[in-house]
């Protein structure tokens, strides 16, 4: 199993395209995608894509889109994880023994010489998980012409258009543009649920017994304002990480996204860079605003015992505000992290970059009371933690 795209639903699926590409480098790419789109009189869909990651935002054209309508429950966010599975049939079975609700029933086309079926089942709040399964058909025959073919290239190509039109094709290219850089961001590292109090024990129970993942670490997060409780879910060959997040005090960070987002959805995903240093830099350059990291917390850094930073490394990772954490006995192991505002407005989604030198694992266990306190300072600011 792995992740195939992320669906997100927002306002103006067009504006959003443009934020991707002008913000985080992504691509504009055709929708030529394994799910055939139907009825989209009445939504837009675009895709932008980097790397293996792949985004599509949908807005509403006219109030009957199922946009619209999950716009009317939820703030702009995540409503669909698609994933790849190996039988899309025996996991839709799987699901019906629990009771879970089967909003698209299994649905199959061609596209090119690979065969696509999926099918679309309800999971937490407003969240969804398309399931696909694509197989690759037998070679078509070799098919030969009595004589070979003389043409070896197009030369050029001249399109008509009628009066008026050509100002209008400008302004769409220009909308096209990529960012004047290639994004850094090369896979989706993790992607975090938040569920009300109470449900983190249905919706481990749920993710183990639908899509087969496995409970790996658990967190129990405290600070001097309030505290939260995790569990890091995994698919069966580790490609996906799922942590699980129920607020543990009526003020946590986790009960203000269930209240703004009216129920369960996703927090934020983990985009993975090569490069975080120089990906932040450029990031910042375009206008990305992030969680602020006081100056106190690489002072302190930089007497930990066993760092693994020279002091010019360091430097560079605080004058972006970047996260720091090894474990003792493989200090070459370091993972970088750093985590965006809300990009939507309201309190409730965001994204991290992630890197993760020599392998590294885990999720900044040695960060949490650094980043939380760097919440709780936001949630400070909005007045909704006393």
């Amino acid at each position: 199993m792995r992740i195939n795209h992320i669906h997100f639903y927002v306002e103006d699926a067009k504006q959003w395209r443009n934020w991707f590409i002008h913000h985080l480098g992504f691509e504009a790419v055709t929708f030529d995608y394994a799910i055939p789109l139907k009825e989209s009189f009445h939504t837009c869909t675009e895709v932008v894509k980097s790397d293996s990651v792949c985004f599509l935002l949908s807005s509403p054209l006219l109030p009957t889109s199922p946009v619209a309508e999950y716009l009317r429950q939820h703030p702009p966010g995540v409503a669909d994880v698609a994933f790849d599975v190996e039988d899309v049939e025996e996991t839709l079975a799987q699901s019906q023994v629990y009771g879970v609700k089967v909003l698209q029933p299994i649905q199959q086309h061609q596209q090119g010489e690979e065969s696509v079926k999926w099918s679309q089942i309800a999971a937490w709040g407003g969240l969804t998980h398309t399931l696909i399964e694509t197989r690759k058909e037998e070679e078509l025959d070799n098919l030969s012409f009595p004589y070979s073919s003389n043409i070896t290239a197009i030369d050029h190509i001249v399109l008509n258009v009628p009066e008026g039109d050509l100002e209008q094709r400008k302004e769409e290219e220009l909308d096209n543009l990529s960012f004047p850089y290639s994004s850094n961001i090369t896979a989706i590292d993790h992607i975090v649920l938040n569920v009300p109090e109470g449900d983190l024990e249905h919706a481990v129970a749920w993710y183990k017994n639908i899509l087969d993942f496995q409970p790996q670490q658990m967190f129990k997060i405290k600070t001097n304002r309030s505290a939260l409780h995790s569990q890091v879910m995994v698919s069966p060959q580790g490609n996906v990480q799922l942590p699980i997040n129920e607020p543990a005090t009526p003020n946590s960070q986790i009960q203000e996204f269930i209240n703004v987002n009216r129920g369960a959805g996703i927090q934020h995903i983990a985009l993975r860079t090569p490069n975080i240093v120089e990906a932040i830099a450029k990031f910042r350059s375009s206008g990305l605003c992030f969680l602020r990291v006081p100056q106190s917390y690489y002072e302190i850094l930089a007497i930990r015992q066993g760092l693994p930073l020279s002091p010019t490394e360091l430097q560079a990772i605080a004058q972006q505000e970047i996260l720091v954490d090894w474990q003792e006995n493989t200090p070459e192991a370091l993972l970088l992290q750093i985590f965006t505002q809300p990009i939507f407005g309201q309190p409730t989604f965001f994204f991290e970059f992630i890197e993760r030198k020599n392998q590294a694992q885990g999720f900044g266990e040695g960060n949490f009371r650094a980043l939380f306190e760097a919440i709780e300072s936001e949630q400070l600011k909005r007045g909704s933690l006393n």
